[in-house]
């Protein structure tokens, strides 16, 4: 047996797993640059801090009591159900971080689901007990009830429990007796968590995470499944397929803290990484070099959802970004998919389009803010999900919905989901609040959130998991309002936006520049609208009463990234450039746009 535990940690967005990550680094007495490590050193990619969610997992260890403990962080978001699978891997157990007032969520059952197939013992952890109207006996109920259905075995439901708040630092056995540091929780890992098992034999390690260095190139991460590593050691790697190639280990590391530490051996059990190894991929095995056995590679579930990404090129092309050509798009999608398990790329072969098909809009949507944040200028059109045929019958993704919100707007959001084919499981009410539960198709959730968040004034949380697929469920019904297209390119004015304000809502602002075909509002009736917002007014040296009148203007709507795609209809693009979101019609021209409508029209009939 070693002294070591891998373990990751599973947690609902927003349920405080970050934080006690960085409070379990502060009691391994981590420095860095000779200060103690504070404020959410894991969530550490700009996107990640601002929308306070973990989106890549990643490797810390500690040292405590002469243990090491390699902590995983997992993200919370079925979205990122590709890091999950590969991370799981590594670990001999989880924590399962669940917030004391709410139980656990949806999110939380995905990932749980996932490490429970896989044999991993838990540890809950009931977190934010220093909450007002919290509940934790209840909360470990629920948590029991949910592993009981998951079809835990005994000795998973016979799980250890830890209460406490993150945020304060301490962590207890019973929730009425605070403590004044976390200790008891790095007690319960040593304890409860398995020592990985030092098996002999011919070294054996499956790839499932990868590091780039500016210096090395791409290192392999992966958990070594059996036997030892040395460095300078002769390899095979054996790839998804069967493919062996031969490969040496140049440097071996290990993670010791925020960073990693290079050795010269690594025994079974342990967290590590090789440089020197080319050409693999996730999900490849290392494996000794003259007998080679590798382990089974990992299954990662298929992607649901697929978008068109294709180069800018609207008039204002190349004004925004620095990487605008569409080999600059191609290689930047080629190195996310090294990395990317749950990601998929098709180029079209005579056009610049790529069809990307990843596991929500979530899942996309970080990409292309990612690689808008990089200085890429692309287009990206409506997200479509993907049906398949499954024994002669068409079957479509079906999603598990739940929605948290105030009682008095329970109604209005159960016949906002009925209308998107959705169907209602359960319905639970805990203080004035209501949880609702539903299937629904993937297709009703795209542009769902903004309604429900309007209808409910912001106060629902929402969050939905990918569970079957389904046969198809029938038409739904889609935005109908039509848009304001912008007639001709130039400079909006207040002035003749003020005019056309009756015919719907602006997404513009005045002095803004614009280009003809532009999606600059959304009309008020259905159908399309060519409205000319560049007009100015002509100025006399006449003075009348009625035409002099202040303007007043509406606030124009702006969209975040997500918003714009869930809002598109299948004609129009979003435009994503680092400094603007635009929304425009694939074709710009009005004539081209009507004879295509038209030709659809006769398709379609």
């Amino acid at each position: 047996m070693q002294k070591i535990r891998n373990v990751a940690i599973i947690a609902h967005v927003d349920h405080g797993k970050t934080t006690l990550v960085d409070k379990m680094l502060l009691a391994g007495h981590l420095f860095r640059n000779n200060e103690k490590v504070g404020e959410l050193i894991m969530d550490n990619n700009e996107l990640e801090r601002e929308r306070g969610i973990t989106i890549l997992a990643k490797n810390v260890s500690i040292n405590y009591n002469g243990y090491k403990i390699n902590i995983i962080d997992t993200p919370g978001h079925a979205d990122f159900g590709g890091e999950v699978e590969r991370v799981l891997n590594m670990a001999d157990g989880v924590l399962l971080v669940v917030d004391a007032f709410e139980g656990p969520m949806p999110q939380t059952r995905f990932v749980l689901q996932k490490a429970i197939q896989m044999g991993l013992i838990p540890i809950v952890v009931v977190n934010k007990v220093d909450k007002p109207n919290c509940r934790p006996d209840e909360v470990q109920e629920a948590v029991f009830d949910l592993m009981y259905h998951l079809d835990a075995n005994e000795e998973q439901l016979n799980f250890h429990t830890v209460f406490g708040s993150a945020k304060q630092n301490w962590m207890s056995d019973d929730w009425k007796k605070p403590t004044d540091n976390i200790l008891p929780l790095l007690d319960a890992i040593i304890k409860y968590i398995p020592a990985p098992l030092y098996l002999e034999g011919s070294p054996q390690m499956l790839i499932t995470s990868m590091d780039y260095s500016p210096y090395v190139g791409r290192i392999a991460v992966g958990r070594l499944h059996r036997g030892t590593l040395r460095e300078g050691m002769d390899v095979s790697l054996v790839s998804r397929d069967g493919n062996i190639s031969k490969s040496r280990i140049k440097e071996l590391h290990t993670f010791t803290g925020l960073g990693r530490t290079r050795t010269e051996e690594v025994k079974s059990g342990d967290i590590c990484a090789l440089v020197g190894i080319e050409g693999f991929e996730i999900g490849d095995s290392i494996a000794d070099a003259l007998q080679p056995e590798p382990l089974k590679p990992i299954a990662v579930d298929e992607p649901t959802m697929s978008m068109v990404f294709t180069i800018n090129n609207s008039p204002f092309y190349g004004k925004e970004g620095k990487f605008v050509t569409s080999r600059h798009i191609h290689e930047r999608l080629m190195r996310e998919l090294e990395k990317d398990v749950a990601l998929r790329v098709e180029k079209n072969p005579d056009s610049d389009i790529w069809h990307v098909y990843g596991r929500g809009v979530l899942h996309l949507s970080i990409l292309i803010e990612t690689m808008r944040r990089e200085g890429y200028e692309l287009q990206v059109g409506q997200p479509q999900v993907i049906f398949k045929e499954i024994n002669g019958v068409r079957c479509e993704p079906v999603e598990q919905l739940s929605i948290n919100l105030p009682e008095e707007f329970a109604g209005k959001i159960i016949e906002m989901v009925a209308a998107r084919k959705g169907e209602m499981l359960s319905m639970e009410i805990l203080n004035d609040r209501v949880q609702l539960e539903f299937q629904i198709p993937s297709r009703g959730i795209i542009g769902l959130r903004n309604n429900v968040l309007t209808a409910s004034t912001g106060e629902a949380v929402m969050s939905h998991r990918f569970l079957e697929y389904q046969p198809y469920k029938g038409e739904i019904e889609k935005r109908n309002n039509g848009s304001l297209i912008a007639m001709e390119s130039g400079t909006a004015f207040a002035y003749a936006i003020d005019k056309l304000q009756d015919r719907g809502r602006f997404f513009i602002f005045p002095q803004e520049e614009v280009y003809a075909g532009q999606v600059v509002g959304e009309s008020a009736k259905e159908g399309d609208i060519v409205v000319n917002v560049t007009k100015s007014k002509k100025l006399t040296n006449m003075r009348a009463s009625g035409s002099d009148d202040k303007i007043k203007l509406t606030p124009p709507v702006v969209f975040s990234l997500e918003e714009a795609l869930e809002y598109i209809k299948e004609d129009e693009y979003v435009e994503v450039t680092p400094t603007k979101i635009r929304l425009r019609k694939i074709y710009l021209d009005e004539n081209e746009r009507k004879r295509m409508s038209k030709k659809s029209n006769v398709l379609s009939e």
